[in-house]
């Protein structure tokens, strides 16, 4: 067992080792996300699976807090309401629980952040079609070549890695370095 946690760890840490390309990338969608807060709109994140626990990571630690005490900020995560997934689900198809929510809470000013390990998750690629439509910044956080969701999003985040759990787990690296370069900026 010690032997699987080791590599493990050697595979994580070659996926951090790689963020370092990404840093202005990352500063891009900072800057967006401040931008979008200081004009009055909101961050909608969503996503499936882990990227569906990384949404709702993300958007808590906007509302509560990350590291200071500061004012809740507008975020929210399009996977937290099971009674909205399911009825959405069941009568519109599962492909359509994001841009359904997004056709009732999106507005002006809002950033739109997507998140799939493949960039292909149909639902999530409606819901950023829906945003881009609808003329709001469209941010993605995906992995492997991006798959669908680079010519979607004006800006998306690919993690270089194929395997699953590292893009996740640098999915929500880049998730608490947003929030602490947000939170310095509304602290």
């Amino acid at each position: 067992m010690i032997e699987i946690i080791k590599d493990e760890l050697k595979l994580h840490n070659e996926a951090s080792l790689k963020m370092n390309e990404l840093s202005s990338s990352i500063e891009s969608i900072a800057k967006f996300a401040i931008k979008t807060i200081e004009s009055g709109g909101k961050i909608i994140l969503f996503g499936n699976g882990g990227s569906a626990a990384d949404a709702q990571h993300i958007a808590a630690e906007l509302v509560g807090r990350y590291k200071v005490n500061r004012k809740g900020l507008p975020a929210i995560s399009l996977a937290t309401d099971t009674s909205a997934l399911t009825s959405i689900g069941n009568d519109f198809g599962y492909e359509n629980v994001f841009s359904r929510q997004l056709e009732a809470l999106l507005a002006k000013n809002d950033l739109v952040l997507g998140i799939s390990t493949s960039g292909n998750s149909l639902n999530v690629i409606k819901a950023l079609e829906y945003a881009k439509d609808y003329g709001v910044r469209v941010i993605g956080l995906s992995g492997g070549n991006g798959g669908k969701m680079n010519s979607v999003c004006d800006l998306n985040l690919v993690i270089p890695s194929n395997d699953t759990p590292r893009i996740q787990e640098m999915h929500i690296f880049v998730g608490h370095t947003l929030c602490h370069l947000i939170d310095l900026n509304f602290s």
